[in-house]
């Protein structure tokens, strides 16, 4: 197996544009849609709806690799660096402080250029947050922090999965050696902000749509894995700042909440786009990223669609209290009723059953049916179905059953 990074021609990367043009196309109105949206409706609900897709974001990208961080303490951590807190929130957890760092600083400076300094900054942040004996921290660490890698061993991706025999490995890919990094990684960066600039020498004075800007610099940082670790997540902070560098705003979905249900198939499109036959390092064609462009579009168009999704149920949660603000509802039943609203239609997207009414307040089925009546005849729900096959759905836009 060899890799793009061998190529004689390498970085100069090709795709067809006429192939995405459409779907480039496609994104580009749904994120003005979404963002849109946003500055037109309610401030609070707005903020809301940002940090909830923060939170994902900052969760799913440490689960892509493996790492589980803790839900409140991210938030607590996202409150804190966006000022949304009079009183600091004290959080012992340092990696879920330093993703929320890195997540804001993505956010808060996404118009300067991308630097050697910034991405230094993301790594230290990403391992030992910004908090006090950060720096003692590094100076003890195994990993090389806040620099490029600097052993003399192959960068490899392995695993051991399906073992044909105890100690096999199967080498997934090969990273440029570390004494090449710095070079390799000038290049990234002056390409990176020369924003109106194409890889490839025969159409450099195209103008670059930013949706394949961003899968560009995607695959050319993974290509390259500069780091001794957190090469996925710093690479997908490239995205977003490379994302809200088009659209002059930071972005509206969490990339990382679709590729973490398919992270599989992230993989493997790496995989493919990393790597070649020996055959091929003379075959221009191996530098055409164009499907590989095709599935990362694809797949933000997706993101983008769940995000509008997740924007209207905090739009939808707003309505229905204004609505009901002086119907007379119990204790239980706004509790029960605001579960749903967080479970959102993935939670229940067939309707919530007496039997589930009951487990999500821990009640019994007789009150619970009490309460459902209730809360049709007061117009927050609505049904479907009869007898055992009676389901209940919230009396919004987005939760309609049809």
């Amino acid at each position: 197996m060899n890799y793009i990074w061998q190529h004689k021609h390498w970085p100069n990367f090709s795709y067809n544009n006429d192939k995405l043009s459409a779907l480039a196309y496609q994104y580009a109105k749904q994120a003005a849609q979404l963002s849109g949206s946003l500055s037109q409706t309610d401030q609070d609900d707005s903020i809301t709806a940002q940090l909830d897709l923060m939170v994902d974001e900052a969760i799913n990208t440490s689960l892509i690799e493996g790492e589980n961080l803790n839900p409140a303490s991210v938030r607590s951590s996202l409150q804190n660096y966006l000022k949304l807190t009079l009183t600091p929130i004290n959080v012992a957890d340092v990696k879920a402080e330093g993703m929320a760092a890195l997540i804001v600083d993505v956010r808060k400076h996404f118009n300067q250029p991308l630097s050697k300094e910034i991405l230094f900054n993301w790594h230290r942040m990403l391992f030992y947050g910004t908090g006090a004996g950060f720096e003692d921290n590094i100076l003890h660490s195994d990993l090389t922090v806040g620099q490029w890698r600097d052993s003399p061993e192959p960068m490899q991706i392995v695993s051991g999965d399906s073992l044909p025999k105890p100690g096999y490995e199967r080498v997934h890919y090969e990273a440029p050696a570390a004494q090449d990094l710095d070079a390799l990684m000038t290049e990234f960066l002056n390409w990176f902000n020369q924003q109106d600039t194409h890889p490839d020498d025969q159409q450099n004075n195209q103008q670059i749509p930013g949706v394949i800007r961003a899968g560009i610099a995607h695959l050319w940082f993974e290509v390259i894995h500069p780091f001794d670790d957190g090469n996925g997540r710093i690479g997908r902070a490239i995205i977003e700042y490379a994302l809200a560098q088009d659209l002059g705003m930071p972005v509206v979905l969490s990339m990382s909440t679709h590729i973490e249900k398919n992270k599989k198939e992230y993989y493997r499109q790496l995989n493919v786009a990393s790597c070649c036959d020996v055959s091929e390092l003379d075959d221009p064609e191996v530098l055409d990223i164009t499907s590989w462009l095709n599935w990362f579009i694809e797949t933000l168009i997706a993101a983008q669609g769940e995000a509008a999704e997740k924007i209207a149920t905090i739009f939808d949660k707003t309505e229905f209290w204004q609505r009901h603000k002086n119907t007379e509802l119990s204790g239980r039943q706004k509790t029960v009723l605001n579960k749903i609203f967080k479970a959102g239609k993935e939670g229940f997207p067939n309707g919530v059953s007496a039997q589930k009414y009951a487990a999500l307040g821990k009640y019994s089925k007789a009150t619970a049916t009490r309460d459902l009546s209730d809360l049709l005849a007061k117009d927050c729900l609505k049904s479907e179905g009869v007898g055992r096959g009676l389901r209940y759905y919230l009396n919004t836009k987005s939760y309609q059953a049809n």
